[in-house]
């Protein structure tokens, strides 16, 4: 499938697996890379700059094929040492970056002057227009379904998608709700040029994270994800379980004064935990809706390809088909 973000990118397939802590490790981007799509490598996941820099090379021994780097910009607890992930990127030889979070602005010009193409995660047309502006190559539209963090506005991807084809200009994915050929079909007909898929992606063999992760999402329905913080405007998509709903709790005591500090053990350095150890139920870690559309743990090569096939017949057979009812 050609469209402008296959030829933005030199991928096969308009399929980008976005920036996800703890689960964007080498493994998974180059194998992502490999079956066709664009893999994307998560910077503060790894702990320094020098710790980056050995992933990438890691991935570069796995894949020969066009990945990136996923660099976002939130508030944390510790602030990452930004100048030197950005160096490390440009001095390895990336040529993709994904940014999320906070507008890049700062750090454009370095990528922009080292060739690298930038993608910005948005979750409002505002925001879509002003990344435009400064100069990123492309977006990624994030819809109110998404794991992690939606924004705001609570908008989701049926008006947002539509929204960004009238307003924008550069190519852009769509993201949040992603999980299958429908997805993609439905996304390139309200304008997108492709799409980036996040939790789907950790359901799948190849994913570095642990079994109890995958099983846990297969498991979970469309009903089963919450949304907190959203009383400190820094909203994140979770899926449910008893430390969400103890932050919940909270949420709904402290009101309008509650603090970062009132929920730091839930929602802070709990992906280690989770992801690699397991404990699905000790912290509160980003799902999306899309879950209860995931029913089964495929390879990266079989979930894509079963999207691209499932796609061309979406478009070739039925859809052509009601044309000519």
């Amino acid at each position: 499938m050609k469209t402008r973000i296959t030829e933005l990118f030199e991928i096969e397939h308009p399929i980008i697996q976005g920036g996800m802590h703890y689960v964007g490790f080498a493994e998974l981007a180059a194998a992502v890379s490999n079956a066709g799509g664009l893999g994307i490598i998560t910077a503060l996941t790894q702990k320094t700059a020098e710790d980056l820099g050995k992933e990438i090379e890691k991935c570069i021994s796995l894949t020969n094929k066009p990945f990136g780097v996923n660099l976002t910009f939130l508030p944390s607890v510790a602030a990452p040492d930004m100048p030197a992930y950005v160096k490390v990127i440009i001095d390895s030889g990336v040529k993709i970056v994904e940014t999320a979070g906070r507008s890049p602005e700062q750090v454009l010009p370095y990528f922009k002057d080292a060739g690298i193409k930038v993608i910005h995660k948005c979750t409002s047309i505002r925001h879509s227009l002003k990344a435009q502006s400064i100069g990123c190559d492309a977006v990624s539209v994030d819809g109110f379904e998404c794991g992690g963090h939606p924004g705001e506005d609570d908008i989701p991807n049926m008006i947002l998608l539509p929204r960004a084809a009238d307003e924008l200009e550069i190519p852009f994915v769509a993201s949040g709700g992603m999980a299958d050929a429908r997805s993609l079909v439905a996304s390139l007909a309200m304008g997108a040029d492709g799409m980036n898929m996040g939790t789907r992606f950790m359901a799948t063999k190849e994913a570095p994270i642990h079994e109890r992760v995958k099983e846990a999402i297969v498991a979970a329905t469309e009903l089963d994800t919450r949304l907190i913080m959203r009383p400190l405007r820094n909203t994140e998509r979770v899926l449910k379980n008893p430390t969400v709903d103890l932050v919940l709790a909270k949420e709904k005591e402290l009101g309008q004064d509650i603090k970062i500090d009132d929920i730091i053990d839930e929602v802070a350095g709990v992906y280690p935990r989770v992801m690699l150890e397991g404990k699905v139920d000790s912290g509160a870690w980003s799902c999306g809706m899309v879950a209860g559309l995931i029913n089964d743990i495929p390879s990266f090569k079989e979930l894509i390809n079963q999207i691209m096939l499932e796609a061309d017949y979406l478009i070739r057979k039925r859809l052509e088909q009601m044309l000519s009812a």
